[in-house]
């Protein structure tokens, strides 16, 4: 079968929404209410989608002052995860939320990746995109029948807080932040205890992504705000970081979608390079931006 490993359309999903190979996952989650994501899912998700929850499912528990907010899980734990939401070889997983893919739904995609499944994708535009196509919706708790999940771990896809100091003013190396501009600039940051950005990384808004309606933009246009972007910096040798680790993956779903390749995760981000007193954070513009 074909395998969709970036993004997949409404309309491609709706044929598939029965389809025994294929699993679906609502990730919708909400910074301001943690229950929210799993409150709608029960009023209403996509017909046969199972939950996952970002700080239940997807993340270890925040250790306040010790980890990130959003710590990412061992290996067999996310193994056990994905095997009980249905998840084998041969099978297919699209994931969606209701923020354009950005808070857990790209969680899910990149922990697959991470872990070597490819038959991965993001729903395109999301639950909004799916309503306003009028596809079907259900209801309550949907489960899976579990299969066994096999972890072939790619350690290589991430970043230590070691390796974005040592990187971060790398001429060979790019460190994008994919928050907010004004959370870059170390404004108005109502999240983090500490404003500011690392000091070398450039802003790279993971808003840029994505059209009015919450669909990703063209893979033209992605190619060519990653091209500026990254200019001779091989894709490869790109760390994207945000404030926990989640909105970051957007930038690497875009890069890839894009065709340019696959770049590296921060996953501690912001909330864990200000846990150290000795990194360094800097605030307002860049003095050098790359073109």
């Amino acid at each position: 079968m074909d395998l969709y490993k970036t993004l997949i359309s409404v309309d491609e999903l709706s044929s598939h929404i029965d389809d025994p190979d294929w699993v679906i996952v609502d990730s919708r989650f909400a910074l301001a209410d943690f229950g929210l994501g799993r409150r709608n899912y029960l009023a209403s998700h996509i017909a046969g989608a199972v939950f996952a929850d970002l700080n239940l499912d997807l993340a270890l528990p925040h250790l306040p002052g010790k980890s990130g907010r959003h710590p990412l899980p061992g290996v067999e734990q996310t193994a056990a995860l994905f095997s009980r939401l249905g998840i084998g070889p041969g099978v297919q997983v699209v994931a969606y939320d209701d923020l354009g893919g950005a808070l857990a739904a790209v969680r899910t995609w990149w922990m697959l990746r991470w872990l070597g499944h490819e038959a991965a994708a993001v729903l395109d535009g999301g639950w909004h995109a799916w309503q306003r196509a009028g596809y079907p919706v259900r209801s309550g708790e949907e489960t899976r029948p579990p299969r066994q999940f096999t972890p072939h771990p790619r350690p290589e896809l991430i970043a230590t807080t070691a390796e974005v100091d040592a990187l971060r003013l790398d001429p060979l190396h790019l460190v994008m932040d994919a928050r907010a501009p004004e959370r870059y600039r170390g404004e108005n940051e109502t999240i983090d205890p500490v404003a500011g950005h690392i000091p070398g990384a450039i802003s790279a808004p993971y808003g840029g992504n994505l059209n009015p309606d919450g669909t990703f933009r063209s893979v033209q246009q992605l190619r060519r705000r990653y091209q500026r972007l990254l200019g001779e910096v091989p894709v490869e040798n790109s760390i994207s970081y945000c404030g926990s680790g989640v909105t970051s993956i957007h930038n690497i779903l875009a890069i890839l979608h894009a065709g340019l390749g696959e770049g590296r995760l921060y996953v501690g981000s912001w909330s864990e390079w200000i846990l150290d007193p000795s990194c360094p954070i800097a605030t307002g513009k860049e003095v050098k931006s790359r073109k």
